[in-house]
């Protein structure tokens, strides 16, 4: 089984983390995968490509069509932007599962889906701080997480780690060196064992499925930064859309249409394909719901067997 590390040279903060990491030591050059390069170094594989990184779609399945290698889990690095400019270092499971099947994804991935969440992204949320802040990156960078969202399609268990949010940013070397040292010493690519490991690290069967709250998922977020906390999926609120009843029809006025349903179990699911044996706990911001949007969502989880945890219950 082997991890691809996926980066594009159209991007700086993809192609300028990636030139960091191939400049530690161990990697040589690797077979081609249909004209993109490959480097490899141990079980890890980095793939340079010159598309957007949202377009070259189901990477891990080509690899593994071409070499015969199954993908364990796949790795993207990718810029990030914002409106508030602000510079970011951010982890993020992808997919858009908020969207209707006529609606197109206006950053790959399709409607409906969502990928299965690397579980090293606790993990390496706690490893990313303590490197940004060894290399005096904090807090002029903020370091976070950020709700699901865009694609490209992958089947195997897949993080992005990005550099946000200009190209002011994207292009600091010193942003690139943080997250080449993240994969480096996230993957045990020095030597010291990797970090976040599920089958390896497992004693912790509780795994968080964040639903509600704004893009950086803030109160996920306090949960996150403990220690030993296992990530799943995160969905803001624009991620469960939601139609108010009282500016629904009336036949549709006991219900609360949108394809919120939809999006949690999608998210669910996926999040527990990521996870054997791992029991699946819905975390909700509470504020950031209106009461009926709450209870909608809460007897939602009890209809399909999804238990809601607390704070507590994650530590």
């Amino acid at each position: 089984m082997v991890v691809l590390v996926v980066a594009t040279t159209i991007d700086p903060a993809s192609i300028g983390p990636a030139s960091s990491l191939l400049s530690m030591p161990g990697w040589e050059p690797g077979p081609s995968l249909q004209g993109i390069p490959s480097y490899v170094n141990g079980n890890v594989i980095l793939l340079k490509h010159d598309n957007g990184i949202v377009k070259e779609d189901y990477l891990d399945r080509r690899w593994a069509e071409a070499t015969g290698e199954a993908v364990d889990e796949v790795i993207f690095l990718s810029k990030h932007v914002a409106v508030s400019n602000r510079p970011a270092l951010t982890i993020h499971p992808i997919g858009v599962p908020h969207l209707r099947d006529d609606e197109v994804p206006p950053a790959g991935g399709k409607p409906g889906w969502a990928a299965p969440p690397n579980p090293r992204m606790g993990a390496w949320m706690k490893l990313l701080k303590n490197i940004a802040e060894s290399h005096n990156l904090v807090p002029e960078f903020e370091v976070t997480m950020e709700a699901t969202h865009h694609g490209p399609l992958v089947d195997a268990p897949t993080m992005f780690l990005e550099i946000g949010s200009t190209e002011e940013y994207w292009k600091r070397q010193d942003a690139a060196l943080v997250m080449a040292s993240l994969v480096w010493k996230g993957l045990g690519l020095g030597g010291d064992g990797a970090v976040g490991n599920w089958n390896r690290e497992n004693n912790k069967k509780k795994v968080l499925l964040g639903i509600g709250g704004g893009h950086y998922v803030p109160r996920h977020m306090d949960i996150i930064m403990k220690d030993d906390i296992w990530v799943g999926h995160l969905l803001s609120g624009y991620s469960l859309p939601m139609e108010d009843p009282n500016l629904s029809r009336e036949e549709k006025a006991d219900g609360i249409d949108g394809l919120w349903r939809k999006a949690v179990k999608v998210s669910f699911e996926a999040t527990k394909s990521a996870f054997p044996d791992g029991e699946i706990l819905a975390h909700l911001d509470h504020k950031s719901f209106k009461s009926w949007q709450k209870n909608a969502i809460v007897a939602f989880l009890a209809e399909q067997n999804i238990k809601i945890g607390k704070p507590a219950d994650f530590i």
